[in-house]
């Protein structure tokens, strides 16, 4: 049976976690602090549980260097969960924000009767260039109907169908005063990523209110916090284990309108569970937060500050260092390997590729990886092929046994590929 040491795992999520925190973990469950008691069962309403949840958040803020101005929680339900609660805030904040543009010296009635007709030309703008920014677009759509969704980009409508690209920023066909406009960082799925932020959703005079799906690319590289109003991520990519999401957002989008006002406006009204206003003013803990998986979060965030005196800066450029290995690798045999991405928009966190011979010479590939300790590298169940999940815990040297591992695979095509 393999050690722990022999296996480098390369899947999409939940992704490997440093043996170090693991190791940390394994000792909290049974006596954190010497307290007696494992860390699972200390009361998340106790001091032990606030020293936890605290530290992670100033960690965080360090490594990513967040502004004042933001604040962050922690929440359940993972990304999906999020899909619906960024709607359902961002949209609740647009109505608090027309109320109060209405609102003057008019009599309340006539203030609602204008926000309604307001209500009318409400968007929520979304950039479709993958299968998450997909779902969160046909959540919108489920929760508020197709008239208040605005596709402003679809990578498919200028790729035979297919996702693999994102639009020339011209063609974005953005609204104006949209309650957001949505997009995913890094499509996990289909291994898109965006090259920077976009220049069509910079700060400006008609600032545009900016949320981002980060959940597969947190951490691995720097980010332009001010440009955006809200991002979130799950923890088990690049944090640390399953059971938490974290938001990130500009303390000004938190007001929300009342029930009532909601509900004469025809829109709907979110669960509790799920408004950022009321989870940040109990600090994440509104209901019973696992606090296990924001303790291996904090470890994860101070292994990192340790390894990279520059933080996240230093990942950028290992994780940059990482990826083009593996591209590079891939690229040497370019009748035998195919990325799948348009190479402008290549992700640096899931390598996707197809290998002549298709499915057949691909079980071959992952059966011989498996030999030699490279695992996890099946593609997902839509795209097929192969995907390479390259997070911050995929160590330089597992990157290159990977690389090595494509090229010695490729010399071996006269007797391994198929037609």
């Amino acid at each position: 049976m393999p050690s722990r040491s022999d296996i480098t795992y390369f899947g999409a999520g939940p992704a490997l976690l440093p043996t170090a925190v693991l190791e940390e973990a394994a000792a909290a469950l049974l006596n954190y602090n010497g307290t007696g008691l494992g860390v699972v069962e200390h009361s998340h309403r106790s001091e032990i549980a606030a020293t936890i949840i605290n530290e992670a958040k100033a960690d965080l803020a360090s490594y990513l260097d967040i502004p004042d101005g933001y604040e962050i929680c922690f929440m359940h339900g993972g990304g999906s969960a999020q899909f619906s609660a960024m709607a359902y805030n961002f949209v609740g904040n647009w109505v608090t924000r027309k109320y109060k543009e209405l609102q003057g010296s008019e009599s309340d009635e006539s203030t609602v009767l204008k926000l309604k007709s307001a209500v009318e030309n409400l968007k929520i703008d979304y950039l479709v260039t993958g299968g998450w920014s997909q779902k969160a677009s046909a959540e919108a759509e489920r929760l508020f109907g197709s008239e208040h969704v605005n596709i402003a980009a679809d990578s498919r409508k200028a790729n035979d169908g297919k996702f693999g690209t994102i639009p020339n920023e011209d063609t974005w066909n953005l609204s104006h005063d949209a309650a957001m406009v949505y997009y995913c960082d890094n499509e996990t799925v289909h291994g898109v990523e965006f090259p920077g932020f976009p220049k069509r959703l910079e700060p400006g005079s008609d600032r545009p209110i900016v949320v981002a799906d980060m959940s597969s690319n947190i951490l691995s590289r720097r980010i332009p916090i001010s440009n955006f109003s809200a991002i979130f991520f799950g923890a088990q990519k690049n944090l640390g284990s399953t059971g938490i999401t974290v938001v990130i957002i500009q303390k000004q989008f938190l007001p929300q309108p009342s029930t009532a006002l909601m509900r004469q406006l025809g829109l709907p009204i979110p669960p509790r569970i799920l408004e950022f206003e009321t989870i940040i003013k109990s600090n994440s803990l509104y209901n019973t937060l696992s606090i296990f998986d924001v303790f291996i979060a904090g470890r994860v965030l101070k292994q990192l500050l340790r390894q990279h005196p520059d933080k996240v800066q230093g990942q950028e450029i290992l994780s940059q260092k990482k990826a083009q290995l593996i591209y590079a690798a891939l690229e040497a045999y370019p009748t035998i390997y195919q990325v799948i991405p348009d190479r402008a928009v290549q992700s640096r966190m899931n390598i996707c590729f197809r290998i002549k011979g298709g499915n057949a010479v691909e079980e071959v590939f992952l059966k011989n990886a498996a030999t030699v300790g490279l695992t996890g590298l099946k593609g997902h169940r839509d795209l097929k092929g192969i995907r390479a999940s390259n997070y911050n815990s995929i160590s330089l040297e597992g990157a290159e046994k990977l690389a090595n591992f494509i090229g010695a695979f490729a010399s071996q095509s006269g007797t391994l590929f198929v037609e």
